[in-house]
């Protein structure tokens, strides 16, 4: 029974934890929104693939110094960004709504 609680207990960490990470996507995008105000007014593409790897290093040596896995902050930050740059692109005129 004792594992039960330790197991809730660590659930409910996870679930504030998530609940945080979607705080901080939220701001993220909004972030992203005013990215997007400044790339349409002045003619610059969505995607901009030196920046793309720029911030996939950052991430990956963000993750070394807190000891989390590069691999995975990798992976998930490439998925975060093609999402961003279809997101950005709708906002410009040319892709998905």
């Amino acid at each position: 029974m004792a594992d039960d609680a330790v197991l809730a207990s660590c659930r409910a960490e996870i679930d504030a934890l998530d609940a945080e990470l979607i705080r901080i996507l939220a701001r993220r995008l909004e972030v992203v929104d005013r990215v997007v105000a400044l790339k349409k007014a002045n003619n610059i593409p969505a995607l901009l693939q030196d920046r793309v790897e720029e911030v996939v290093a950052h991430v990956r040596e963000e993750a070394v110094s807190c000891g989390a896995p590069p691999d995975l902050a990798e992976k998930l930050y490439r998925h975060l960004i093609a999402w961003t740059i279809d997101y950005e692109e709708a906002k410009l005129g040319g892709g998905m709504p």
